[in-house]
């Protein structure tokens, strides 16, 4: 039985396209399909596995939707399923990129490597970066005991637990803050610094099902959140409840803290039923919890991982 490697596009700008190829910042995103995008890298056919490619969606990240969340998962999920399966690679547009990756990292806990890649460059750009990215995508999933989710940009292996991106333009965009990466690729080699991610404690299994048979969006808990700053008040958590939220994550200063009008409104949200989390706006460090705190802390997670996390709580607890 030959190893798969299985390739599966959801668009993002390394499928973009631009009128010049000195334009990096001006291009369409999601123009180029996989088949395509895996065609023009002749070095990926030499690899130990067949490859096996899928158009999930065609999207510009910045517009990723419940919808395709629920696919992408579906179909992660299918070629997990096969024996034959080695590894996942999902080409992704990066504005979102974490938050696909906890998702998929949280919901399907997967003993296999799933590995997203991406681009800062479009396709057409006069030296992209997509084809490296996906060539070293490819290697890491290949690689044998590789396991979790996991991203890999400009030769750096994140975990999905970690992974953030903290740079508008430069190449080597994402970072794992102080957890640092999970290694990197040279030359096509891993050189591994530490654990592959480990599998989040939570219920977040329990959902699956119901996003899975779900793929119009539908059933997904509403969780926004909201930014404590210099000033911040009650209204913004006042208008969101009245609107129906039902989960809250609040990007906190510093280690969890917040402005005591807006720590009311929380608390107040919380009395009314509306699950409460805080995460910290710092890119690195996490809220570290005491005794007497009235208000959940993320357990490490960033604001956005914090709210997917919520979300697939929420879901397998009915909510």
């Amino acid at each position: 039985m030959n190893r798969k490697i299985v390739i599966l596009g959801t668009g993002g700008t390394i499928a973009g396209t631009a009128a010049s190829s000195s334009d990096h910042t001006g291009y369409t995103a999601a123009q180029v399909g996989i088949a395509q995008l895996v065609g023009a890298v002749p070095a990926l056919a030499g690899g130990p596995c067949d490859l096996v490619t899928e158009q999930v969606a065609q999207i510009d990240s910045k517009d990723m939707s419940f919808s395709v969340w629920a696919r992408l998962a579906e179909r992660v999920s299918h070629f997990l399923a096969q024996p034959e399966v080695q590894g996942i690679v999902v080409t992704h547009g990066t504005d979102t990129l974490e938050e696909t990756a906890w998702l998929l990292h949280a919901l399907l806990v997967p003993a296999k490597p799933v590995v997203l890649t991406c681009a800062m460059r479009p396709a057409t750009a006069l030296a992209p970066d997509g084809p490296q990215n996906l060539l070293d995508a490819v290697a890491v999933a290949a690689h044998p005991g590789a396991r979790g989710v996991l991203a890999v940009c400009a030769g750096v292996i994140h975990g999905a637990p970690d992974v953030q991106k903290v740079h508008t333009y430069r190449l080597d965009a994402f970072s794992s803050g102080d957890a640092g990466p999970v290694g990197y690729v040279e030359e096509g080699r891993l050189r591994l610094m530490r654990n592959w991610p480990e599998a989040p404690v939570h219920k977040a299994l329990a959902a699956i099902k119901k996003i899975v048979t779900q793929q119009d969006g539908s059933g997904w808990p509403r969780v926004d959140i909201v930014m404590n700053y210099a000033g911040a008040g009650a209204s913004v958590v006042q208008a969101l409840v009245a609107s129906g939220v039902q989960g809250l994550v609040v990007a906190a200063t510093g280690n969890g803290t917040l402005h005591q009008d807006l720590e009311a409104a929380l608390l107040q949200a919380q009395a009314a039923g509306v699950r409460v989390v805080r995460a910290t706006r710092c890119l690195e460090g996490r809220v570290l919890p005491r005794a007497g705190d009235l208000l959940a802390d993320s357990q490490g997670l960033s604001p956005v991982k914090a709210r997917v996390a919520l979300m697939l709580e929420l879901m397998a607890n009915g909510s």
